[in-house]
């Protein structure tokens, strides 16, 4: 079995906890080598864990990316850090896992497309639910005629109250302008499923979308700026004591488990230090008083080429995680409910079929229902050679595509904007 070094850009929840400690796991594949991040506790935190020497360990991105330190390397920063790395990456020789998504602005991804076959760099985008059992089902199910032919496909996004709050509210995806808009920070997943299945690119797009609740005027009478302060800590659903603290301890005070480790990175988790972070934090702040512009709710149809629709909803404002999608054929439907853990299959004229997703996964403990653990054995075996990856650069551009002619037609009042390929 072949070996590759691996460096490591970023070492968040993504780089560090899931990538990292996904190669590291996988000893006989990958030897992790060098790490990259400006923050030094994560910085010195996974070089001990993952036994990286001290000289490899950098936190300053343009020192890191002076030479070339691995055969291979994991991209895992913010979202709009990932062309300007992944462009140097390249000129470097790097063969790339390129967290999602890439980018929201078109040049750029084209930039990256002619970078690509100037160098010939490997690229795999991290489109984890491609490599979740759950999904593959899916594609399985449509490959093999389940629903007849596939006419329209119509998906929701529920992203959870307490979700939204953490990460598009208080967390890094807040601002447009610092990361990418919502319909590609939390839906690139969704429109790159969507694509997968159709088997189509597509024609055009429209949306329609807005920041209806996550502001000031909608704050409650008299609460304060910080969680810690307010008279309505124990009541308000999206308060800090409630999203973190209680959470937490319903959950079993869990030691190293998100997104309690976001506010405590130096595990294990207690609740001391899930009060410093709520008392000082950004994590503490009222959801009403952030800096946040990114959508809490949107609707975008999809017309492909090849004469499949589609619908996606994305919702701040729902009680479940999880996405529930159903595929209308005209020889029956499929049905994937996440928050039920099933696949039905309702053949019309014959018994219907219920699926259980956990009895499909064979390891999970990474998330994405099995799809993290998909994507770093789907990226070991590009570097062994294996041609065309289901979530390759090139492949991956069209849901990009997708996601930037959305927030296009949101901003311009649900126009229709035909995707030019």
């Amino acid at each position: 079995m072949k070996k590759f070094t691996l460096s490591i850009l970023g070492c968040g929840s993504r780089g560090g906890d899931t990538y990292g400690s996904l190669a590291f796991k996988e000893k006989d594949k990958f030897q992790i080598t060098a790490i990259c991040d400006s923050d030094n506790f994560k910085l010195e935190k996974y070089g001990k864990l993952f036994g990286v020497e001290s000289k490899n360990l950098f936190n300053s991105e343009d020192e890191f990316l002076k030479e070339r330190r691995s055969d291979a390397l994991v991209i895992a920063t913010l979202d709009k850090d990932h062309v300007r790395e992944c462009l140097k990456a390249m000129a470097l020789g790097y063969d790339i896992l390129l967290e999602k998504p890439i980018s929201s602005n078109e040049e750029e991804l084209y930039d990256l497309l002619d970078a690509q076959k100037k160098y010939g760099n490997k690229v795999l985008v991290c489109h984890v639910l491609r490599y979740a059992p759950a999904f593959v089902k899916i594609k399985e199910l449509l490959d093999s005629g389940a629903v007849g032919k596939l006419v329209n496909i119509d998906s929701t996004e529920q992203v959870a109250f307490w979700h939204y709050a953490h990460s598009y509210v208080r967390g890094n995806w807040r601002r447009s302008e610092d990361t990418a808009p919502m319909i590609l920070a939390k839906c690139c997943h969704d429109l790159d499923l969507l694509q997968y299945y159709a088997k189509s690119t597509a024609k055009s797009v429209s949306s329609i979308g807005s920041l209806s609740y996550f502001q000031a005027e909608n704050a409650p009478l008299d609460s304060a700026e910080r969680c810690t302060d307010c008279k309505y800590k124990d009541t308000c659903p999206y308060s800090a004591f409630n999203v973190y603290i209680k959470k937490w301890k319903d959950s079993g005070c869990p030691e190293n488990w998100w997104p309690y480790n976001v506010l405590a990175p130096d595990v294990p988790v207690t609740e001391e230090k899930l009060m410093k972070s709520i008392s000082t934090g950004n994590y503490g702040r009222c959801v009403f008083r952030c800096d946040n512009d990114v959508v809490d709710n949107q609707i975008t149809a999809i017309q492909f080429e090849n004469g499949v629709n589609a619908a996606l909803k994305m919702i701040a404002f729902s009680h479940d995680i999880g996405r529930i999608t159903v595929f209308y054929g005209t020889e029956g439907e499929i049905e994937l409910d996440e928050t039920r853990e099933v696949i039905v299959v309702k053949p019309f004229g014959k018994d219907c079929a219920t699926i259980n997703i956990n009895e499909l996964v064979e390891n999970d403990s990474f998330g994405h229902g099995g799809g993290d653990f998909g994507t770093i054995n789907a990226f070991y075996d590009m570097l062994c050679g294996k041609d065309n990856p289901e979530t390759s650069l090139a492949k991956s551009v069209e849901s990009h595509l997708m996601g930037i002619a959305a927030e296009k037609s949101r901003l311009n009042g649900g126009q229709v904007i035909l995707i030019k390929h």
